[in-house]
Formats: structure tokens, sequence, C-alpha cells
């Protein structure tokens, strides 16, 4: 619509006479973009963008859509008509405006109200694994049809499942619920990490797939997938995961990292004007670059034709099927990378978020601690004192900055959720109490400021701008929603300090959204995830003792415990509460594992921390 409408002088004059044209960046003002979504949703029963939505002068929506062509087309009126339309009915039926504002005004501040019971917030696993399975493509991988995007928290909630409940007795029920769940997550992952999605040479994943069988991306490259997604496969202690992790950080940290230490939106899906120029290959390209014995080879393992997958022949990367000779496949990645960076490259949006920093932070700092890759860590700090430096105001935030100075849109609660998750990321990583001290104070604030009267949160704060209704969506979408990314902070926060006010917090905000969480498990991933390591847990292990393989095994194996908060020192220490009274047995690192802050006898092998119970 850009193109077609706003840019043409006739619309635009037009609509500059009868209409104060707003255009909002949905990035950096989320909570005007989801009562507006919330509004074009409730009045035409689905929403999207472009969004098109028309207000009163107390900024009522009265009629709402999405695309609208420049030209009458399939039964769509073109949007010049639609205007025309609408300024009659501004001039000569306001009343007829004036209750259909008034009959949405009154529907979002309904829906904006409580979602659950207090009290509820324990979610039934295996009826959310046998849902979730109900929607799962057994032939694709993922879940539902076309278009397909990474369900990264949903899958983390699988993993979670599939570890928690393989430890328990295999004729137990939960063992099924295990089974599927581990099917699930393997048979998504290596199906998205295989095909077109994921950037093959390159690193890094595409927003979503346009088809089922995760061929064709949408080319654009989102900040918030790849640091969930880093995240997840760094995890996953697989080969796979390992590789994907390992070039999808590198890839971030080369592509997306600002000057500044932190680290932009996205990139474009197009270079020059084409969608998906900078990423496809045909057979003669890659004979061109590769030469014909090996040109031929990689076509055949990335399975680039002549008819092409993609456009006019081309085609994108897959590597459905590793190929034995791994040295030959690196040398040939390692060519056609470097062929491809003498290609204009996709547009960056510079845009520093502060709640997908905060996402990158944590995928950093599991992918840093699990691949041995202290850069990754050097860089999660350098993006968190960016956020603290810039983005932090006393103990407010703000959302986004660019080249250092801060915008003024004040952070909404995803950007709390996240960034406090990012610093308590950053304790267990470094052992630094600051990032404990600036994680708390933002959580703080949060619970000042955002807290709803049942125990939930809205979207914006007590003192932020007045909109038509307060927003409130407990939902995940591609990113964690605002009371997910809470939720967690706040039951790591519990564990790294033992105060119970967080623990309280987080199950009163889950049980708030309990019917979300029980309906759509696909839409709450991310609460899930929280939900079932809450229902025992999470573990918290100290370790503690002189630097070493002894320790380092000890910290390895808590590390790899689902959802377990793990923090290493040298000694006890009083700054870390988790940490306090706890000491080394005789001279060895040992590991307290404890729940509640009732911790078991210490462990001093890392088999015997293996042993212990998720």
């Amino acid at each position: 619509m850009a193109h077609e409408s706003f840019e043409d002088e006739a619309t635009a004059a037009y609509m500059n006479e009868h209409f104060v044209n707003i255009k909002v960046d949905r990035e950096e003002r989320p909570d005007v973009d989801a009562v507006y979504m919330a509004a074009t949703t409730a009045m035409t029963g689905s929403g999207g963008w472009p969004m098109t939505v028309v207000l009163d002068h107390d900024g009522n929506p009265f009629f709402a859509g999405t695309y609208f062509p420049d030209m009458p087309r399939h039964g769509q009126p073109a949007f010049t008509q639609v205007l025309q339309a609408l300024s009659e009915a501004w001039t000569q039926r306001r009343s007829e405006i004036g209750a259909v504002a008034e009959n949405v005004r009154q529907h979002l501040t309904a829906i904006s109200g409580a979602d659950g019971t207090a009290g509820d917030w324990q979610v039934d696993v295996g009826a959310a694994v046998e849902t979730l399975a109900g929607q799962f493509d057994p032939m694709a991988g993922g879940f539902g049809g076309a278009p397909k995007f990474p369900p990264s928290m949903v899958l983390e909630f699988l993993r979670r499942t599939a570890l928690s409940a393989s430890e328990t007795d295999s004729s137990a029920p939960d063992s099924d619920v295990s089974g599927r769940a581990s099917h699930m997550l393997a048979r998504t992952v290596a199906a998205m990490a295989g095909g077109g999605l994921y950037d093959q040479i390159g690193g890094g994943f595409a927003r979503y797939a346009v088809d089922r069988g995760w061929v064709v991306p949408h080319f654009e490259k989102m900040l918030y997938d790849n640091a969930q997604l880093i995240g997840l496969y760094a995890r996953l202690g697989t080969e796979l995961g390992d590789r994907v992790a390992r070039e999808s950080a590198d890839w971030m940290i080369r592509e997306l990292g600002t000057a500044e230490g932190g680290f932009a939106s996205a990139l474009d899906a197009d270079s020059e004007g084409v969608e998906g120029k900078f990423y496809v290959w045909t057979p003669a390209e890659l004979v061109a670059v590769l030469g014909a014995e090996d040109g031929a080879w990689a076509a055949e393992v990335f399975e680039v034709t002549e008819a092409g997958t993609f456009e006019e022949g081309a085609s994108t990367l897959q590597l459905r099927h590793r190929p034995d000779d791994t040295e030959r496949l690196e040398s040939v990645k390692t060519r056609l990378l470097a062929a491809r960076e003498e290609r204009v490259r996709p547009a960056r949006d510079d845009k520093v978020v502060a709640a997908w920093n905060g996402l990158a932070i944590g995928g950093l700092v599991d992918a840093g601690v699990l691949l041995g890759e202290p850069r990754y860590v050097d860089a999660a700090v350098a993006a968190a004192e960016l956020l603290w430096r810039v983005h932090v105001q006393g103990a407010r935030l703000l959302r986004v900055s660019r080249d250092g100075a801060a915008g003024a849109h004040a952070g909404v609660l995803e950007d709390y959720g996240c960034v406090a998750g990012g610093f308590l990321s950053l304790v267990q990583a470094t052992g630094d109490s600051t990032w404990l001290d600036r994680a708390t104070a933002l959580l703080d604030t949060a619970l000042t400021h955002f807290r709803a009267e049942d125990g939930g949160f809205y979207d914006t704060a007590d003192d932020a701008e007045a909109l038509v209704t307060r927003p409130r969506d407990p939902s995940d979408n591609a990113s964690p929603g605002g009371t997910s990314a809470m939720v967690h902070a706040l039951v790591t926060a519990h564990a790294l300090t033992g105060e119970g006010r967080f623990r309280t917090a987080a199950e009163e905000a889950l049980a708030a959204t309990s019917n979300l969480i029980t309906k759509a498990p696909r839409f709450a991933g991310w609460s899930l995830a929280a939900a079932a390591t809450m229902a025992e847990g999470p573990l918290e292990i100290a370790v503690v003792g002189p630097p070493g393989p002894d320790r380092d095994a000890l910290a390895a194996a808590a590390r790899r415990k689902p959802g377990a908060v793990v923090v290493v020192a040298d000694e006890a220490r009083e700054d870390i509460p988790l940490l306090s009274s706890r000491t080394s047995v005789d001279g060895r690192a040992a590991a307290y594992v404890c729940r509640g802050f009732v911790c078991e006898r210490p462990v001093t092998e890392a088999a015997d921390l293996e042993r212990a119970h998720t």
C-alpha cells in the first residue's frame, strides 16, 4: 500500500485534505499496534498488516481493514473509494459513526479484562502436548499449514517436557508424553534447519516459510527469531543443535551487531528491489563460483535444480542430508559465502529494540556457556551494557535507540521482562551480581507500574500515554508476550534471591492467563515452558569450588537440566543469595541442587548430578 497508495500524489493529496494521517511503526509502538489490531480483528474477523484504521477525534476506531488495492480488484474496493466513503460518512452520518465507535470501545475494554481464575496456574502438561500433537505436521514438522513460523517457544516447552518426563519411570504415563514431545521437537528443529528457512552458508533463520515444507522463506531476518533460536538449538545438546547455534550466533554478531554493542532489528528481505535475490542460486551460478565438479556436487547437496525451487529458475539452499565429506562441504560453503558478499546486500533496520536485545543476550549466553564460546558471552555483556547505559533512565526503560541515542517511546511490558531476563542470564554466566541488582530493579518497576488487579499484567505502564483501552495481551507471537517474559524473569529472580514475592507474582500472572494456556498452547508456548518448570522447580543449582575440570564438569551437567537456574563461583558469596553458605566439599568443587532454597546433599561428581531428578 505504501507504493500503490501513499506514494501516489492524487491519493496522498486526498488523504491530506480529509484526514489527519498517522503512520505507526509497530516495532516502536507495539502498544498502539495491539489496541488497533484488536479493533481490526473485532470489526472484520481477522487481522494482519498493513493495517488501516480510521478513528474519531478521541482515538476511537470506527472503521478498520488490512490491505486495500489501488484499483478495484477481486470484489475489493479501491483505497480511494474507501476514503471517499469514509469522508462522506463523517460529514453526513456522524451520529452513526459515534455509535459504532462507542460499541468498539466498549468491546475493547471488555476483552482487556482477566482471562483466568486466581490460583489455577498449574497446567496439565500432558493435555497441552496432546493438543499440540493434534496440530503437528508429521511430514514436515512444525504446526499447522503454510505459512509456517518458527515455533521457538513451543519447542522449548516440548524440550523441557521431553527431558523432565524422560527421567521418570519409563513405564509411567509420563513416558508417552515424553516420547511425543521429543518426536515433535526433533522433527521440527531438523526440518527448519535443513530447509530454505535457514541460511545454509551464512547462518541465521528467515522470518517464516511461505510453504509447508520450510523450502521458501520470506527472506527477512529478524533479531527476535534468531535470538530465541540460537538459545534453543544450543540447549538441544546435539551435533545439529551445536552447529546451528554456533553458525547463527556468528551471523548475528557479524551482521546485526552495532558499533555501540547492541543488535539491530532486522535485515530486509529484498535487495535491488527483488525479494530473496541476495540468497538464491541457479546451478550455473554455483558452477561459476565453484567450478564444474564442485558446482554440480553443491547443486545436488543443496537441492538446487534447473527448474528452481523459488522464482525464475533460482533455488533456495537446503541441506536435508549432511554429506559424509564435511571438509568439502565447509570449503564449498566458505567459497559461496565469499561470492555472495559481492552481491548487493539487503538493507538493515538499525533500530535497537530493548526487548529483542534482551532476548539476544539470553540466546548468546546459552550458546556461550553450553558451547564453550566466551566471545558470545562477551557480546551479550556488551549489549547489556548498552541497554543499561542508553535505554534505562532512572528505573524506567525506553524501548528503542539508534546510534547510541534513545528514542522517546516508553518501554512496554515485554521490554521489562525480556531485558530483566537477559540480565539474569548474565548473572548465571558471569557471576556478576551487578546484573542481579539491575534485573530486580526492572522487575520491581514492572510490578509497581504494570500489574493488574487480578495479578496479571497490562502491556503498558499505569502512567503511560492513555489509549482507547489499556492493552493487555497474554499470548505469545513470534516473540514472547510481555506476561510470559515477565513470568520467566520472575521465576529466575526468585531462584537466585529466594524472595518469595517474585515467585508469587509469577504464579498469579500465570493464573490470570490460564484459559489461554489451556485452550491455545501454540500461542502460549513460553508460558507453558515456565509452568512446566515451575510445577516442581525450577532447580536452583549452585556450583562452588576451585576452577578446573571438576567444576567445569559439574557446571556443564547442571546447565543441561531443563529450566535450571545455575550459578558458579569459587566460594560462598552473600551478594547472590543462592551462593550463600555454599562451600566446596573437602576442597573439591560441589554442586548444591535446591528447590525453593531447600537443598539436597551436595555432590562432587558430574555423574551424580546428571542422575539428580529434574
